[in-house]
């Protein structure tokens, strides 16, 4: 596995073409290099008819947490897509004008898999883009980590195409096109450093989320919170790989003390603890961390978000873990890392949509509004420009 960042860069280059070059051939021969698994073309898709029997091979409570959990993240995106996809138009002076909203044709869904097996990440990406009305959804997965389980959750999530493909090679598929798996417009979901670098590479010849980094966590106490909570998130945080971190900021020495004495040891070097007695001081530091989970323990945290505009997600009250806005909350869980909370936002049903404004202009309001916009078109020197206008006033080009 690379280490340096060049060496990513140079990986993922050469992954790519190869997919490009070779189509199923190479993502057959990754698989059996860095998987362990044989595949053949006819191998690399996951039959419909297993997806959907999965469930009858899985324990009975754990499909019921899956629809508990599903349901929530309906909930919460269908009531998303109620506030914000509505298209709308205005009139004035003989101009229409508006927006409308359109799903995009395909997407591709990432599951990763590593040391984990991620049913949430399937169900928080593919219902969000269900709801949208995304006509074709595709999910690929390393083929290591493809379970009954898994297929469970991509039963319930909808999800009827699926390829046990991973890594930089599942994303050059899925951006580029092989005779077995068609290509999409948008790939969405979180990866190691070779699949974020993919995505990076590919921009452009596909759409993509984001680019996640190392999951991370803020959280933000007084002396009110209990320090074991503190811990066990921020233990938790640390659990998802070792670069992820966790950060506690609190006005309370003695909560930072009591939280670093509970900390296991394996989580010790990914934690990081802040005493900072000035509570306007210490949330503007956690604003400025711009973390991708924060949690606010303290007694008013609703005077914080009057402060702090940056984060992925926040999640307020000690009875409101970022644990449980990886599972059952609602909003996905694949959200901005790396300080990108100060300009990026959350996987969401807008993510799957594609925003086109709407000009109609009236031969009337052209005639008004024309010498301002040919002023403009001469200044800038682009003489066509001008002339599309002018042949709409003298009819000679």
């Amino acid at each position: 596995m690379p280490k340096k960042k060049q060496d990513v860069q140079k990986t993922v280059q050469r992954v790519i073409e190869l997919v490009r070059r070779q189509g199923d051939k190479a993502l057959i021969d990754f698989s059996k290099k860095f998987d362990g698994v044989r595949l053949t073309a006819k191998t690399i898709r996951i039959p419909l008819s297993r997806i959907k029997s999965a469930a009858r091979r899985v324990e009975p409570d754990l499909i019921k947490s899956l629809e508990a959990c599903a349901r929530r993240i309906q909930d919460f995106h269908w009531q998303e897509k109620k506030h914000i996809t509505q298209s709308w138009t205005y009139s004035k002076d003989g101009v229409r004008l508006g927006q409308i909203y359109n799903p995009v044709d395909s997407v591709g869904l990432y599951i990763p898999g590593g040391r984990f097996s991620y049913l949430s990440t399937l169900l928080m990406t593919a219902i969000p883009a269900r709801l949208a009305g995304v006509p074709r959804i595709v999910a690929v997965t390393p083929p290591a980590r493809v379970s009954d389980d898994l297929l469970a959750a991509a039963h319930i999530a909808g999800v009827e195409e699926m390829y046990q493909v991973g890594g930089p090679a599942g994303i050059a598929a899925l951006a580029v096109g092989t005779p077995m798996i068609k290509k999409v417009d948008l790939i969405v979901g979180p990866g190691n450093a070779l699949v974020t670098e993919a995505k990076r590479q590919l921009f452009g010849e596909v759409g993509i989320d984001l680019l996640a980094g190392p999951s991370e966590l803020v959280v933000l106490a007084d002396a009110s919170a209990p320090a074991s909570f503190i811990a066990a998130d921020l233990a938790a945080q640390a659990e998802h790989d070792p670069d992820a971190r966790g950060i506690l900021i609190s006005t309370s020495r003695d909560l930072v003390k009591r939280v670093k004495d509970l900390l296991p040891k394996e989580s010790v070097k990914q934690i990081q603890l802040i005493f900072q007695p000035d509570m306007m001081t210490a949330m503007l530091l956690a604003n400025e961390f711009a973390g991708e989970h924060v949690e606010l323990m303290v007694e008013r945290p609703q005077t914080c978000l009057d402060v702090m505009k940056k984060g992925g997600t926040f999640f307020i009250n000690e009875w409101s873990p970022a644990v449980m806005g990886d599972y059952w909350a609602g909003p996905s869980h694949v959200l901005p890392t790396g300080r990108s909370a100060r300009f990026g936002s959350g996987l969401s049903v807008m993510t799957f949509y594609r925003r086109s404004s709407l000009v109609e202009i009236s031969s009337a309001a052209f005639k008004k509004g024309w010498p301002s916009a040919i002023r403009l078109a001469e200044a800038e020197g682009l003489k066509q420009h001008a002339q599309s206008l002018k042949v709409r006033t003298t009819g000679d080009l």
